[in-house]
């Protein structure tokens, strides 16, 4: 039988993309271009359509391989390998917090659960006042937002929320707190609730459905399995990239090495990728902040046992949020949080679950009953809470350290008992801080008493995070940041990032959105003085 699914990655092989992949290559490959893109996210797969498009000719690289509609099956065992960094278990320095990040074509666009945000107002004027940025008003970058949101279909979800992101509807509505549903990027969408693992319908208008084959139609040139080692730097220009070829897994190289020359470099790698290959580089920095002030939005959990099926695998992931938390102090006063509720799967529950042996087994079979809010923390304003460094392994591979400020337990403290109230107040049986120390509570007031009393050390608290951002920021001159306000690098007259690695704090928000708009912006830009 014919499915009746368009894998849009076979359908463009099939009608000529030139696409290599590395893994199948015996010798060592030279290619000139105009313009090379390391990294095919939502920075790098805005940058190729927009250059592509120009009449340039483009080179786009992608560790990852280019799997379609065909190969997402909503298995984690599957999806987890291929599709996610370090098989979505990349954790900082001291393992205190996992990161979830893409490793396949589209980067992280193609297993995020679509959730898109402007950049808030109030990250944009600290910005502006903080690091002088004066040019990035709310008028300048709202044509950008438009833009990009027409091209990826990004609207307010219609359909009623699932029964698990009901749970924070009906828990602000009931203590009177304000809450919203979300704009989401896609179109056609099935509800299927599995966005994580690669959208099976092509529903989601990620970077691999959307802008890659637009500029693979245009005649880019896409490398897969390929990993960017340093750039080719001599003085003020970069004038290529050394690549490594990496086997059928995407991790190991395979041998033959790739040497890409090309008129202008485009960095997009995400915000540990793209500091790192500065790093291995040895680039120039006046600013001396490259990998420095990486950010994270650290992340912690609260379950909920609710009295009614809740089904938390099924359904738009995140359909409702509350900014409640996140505007309630001044910036710089203390970490605010935005509130958002995950999608639950086994293994991602399984493997974020506190606990073991028959509790966590007890807790496992409350799944099909099991809400999960989470607290997305605001790093960056607050002046004890600066983020973290990335560095390098002896390998050469990124690692980042990532200690947890006292501004940032103080609001994970304050996070867990809003998130308890939240679930109580939805009606919840039990609730469970997600804490190694922390038991299911049957009352609010036995939750407080709980919180109270739980170390807040590493390794005790689960801290996730799918979110990075800073680590190559932009800044007013070559003393103040690593690029300027359209990602051109203050020492490289050709080089150009335009991942979230530019961003001088955490943004506040999921930052797609955000990446997107700076990074269609700057290509843009670009485009016009290639042209």
């Amino acid at each position: 039988m014919t499915s009746p699914i368009q894998d849009t990655s076979l359908d463009g092989l099939a009608r000529g993309w030139r696409v290599t992949d590395a893994s199948t290559l015996k010798a060592n490959q030279n290619l000139e271009c105009d313009v090379v893109i390391i990294g095919s996210g939502a920075g790098g797969g805005m940058a190729a359509e927009s250059l592509a498009r120009r009449g340039l000719s483009v080179v786009l690289i992608e560790e990852g391989g280019l799997l379609g509609a065909s190969r997402f099956r909503m298995d984690e065992a599957l999806a987890y390998p291929e599709l996610y960094q370090e098989s979505a278990g990349r954790q900082t320095a001291d393992k205190a917090i996992t990161i979830l990040q893409g490793r396949t074509v589209g980067g992280s666009t193609t297993v995020n659960w679509t959730s898109s945000f402007r950049t808030p107002a109030t990250t944009l004027a600290w910005w502006r006042d903080a690091h002088g940025l004066a040019g990035l008003t709310d008028a300048e970058m709202a044509p950008w937002f438009a833009q990009v949101e027409a091209r990826l279909s990004i609207d307010t979800w219609a359909l009623p929320p699932n029964p698990n992101n009901s749970v924070l509807e009906k828990g602000c509505a009931a203590l009177g707190l304000s809450s919203a549903r979300m704009r989401r990027n896609v179109k056609g969408c099935w509800n299927l609730g599995y966005c994580g693992m690669g959208c099976p319908t092509n529903a989601k208008q990620s970077m691999l459905v959307t802008t890659i084959p637009a500029a693979l139609d245009a005649g880019a040139h896409l490398l897969t399995r390929t990993r960017a080692e340093r750039l080719l730097l001599q003085g003020r220009r970069v004038t290529g990239v050394s690549l490594a070829a990496l086997g059928a897994d995407g991790i190991r190289p395979s041998g033959p090495v790739l040497t890409v020359r090309a008129r202008e470099v485009v960095l997009a790698a995400g915000a540990i990728g793209t500091p790192a290959i500065l790093l291995r580089s040895g680039a120039a920095d006046a600013s001396g902040q490259t990998g420095k002030r990486t950010f994270l939005h650290p992340v912690v959990l609260s379950g909920a046992v609710m009295p009614e099926a809740i089904r938390p695998w099924q359904g738009a992931p995140q359909s409702v949020y509350s900014d409640e938390f996140l505007h309630r102090w001044p910036l710089a006063e203390r970490v605010g949080y935005k509130l958002e509720v995950p999608p639950i799967h086994p293994v991602l529950l399984g493997t974020t679950l506190t606990g073991f042996g028959s509790a966590h087994r007890e807790q496992m079979r409350q799944m099909p009953n099991l809400n999960v809010m989470l607290a997305l923390t605001r790093d960056g304003f607050h002046p004890d809470s600066q983020g973290g460094q990335v560095k390098l392994r002896g390998d050469g591979s990124p690692l980042l350290d990532y200690p947890l400020s006292e501004p940032l337990w103080d609001a994970f403290r304050h996070a867990w008992l809003t998130m308890a109230e939240l679930q109580f107040a939805a009606g919840a049986q039990s609730v469970l801080t997600v804490h190694e120390d922390a038991a299911p509570a049957r009352t609010l007031a036995e939750a407080h008493a709980q919180l109270q009393a739980l170390p807040l050390e590493v390794l005790r608290a689960r801290v996730v995070s799918a979110h990075v951002m800073g680590g190559a920021a932009m800044g007013q001159d070559e003393q103040s940041g690593v690029v300027d306000a359209y990602g051109r690098h203050w020492q490289y007259d050709n080089l150009t990032v335009v991942d979230g690695s530019v961003f001088p704090t955490s943004i506040g928000a999921n930052p797609q959105l955000s990446v997107y708009a700076f990074a269609a912006r700057s290509a843009d830009a670009l485009g016009k003085r290639l042209a």
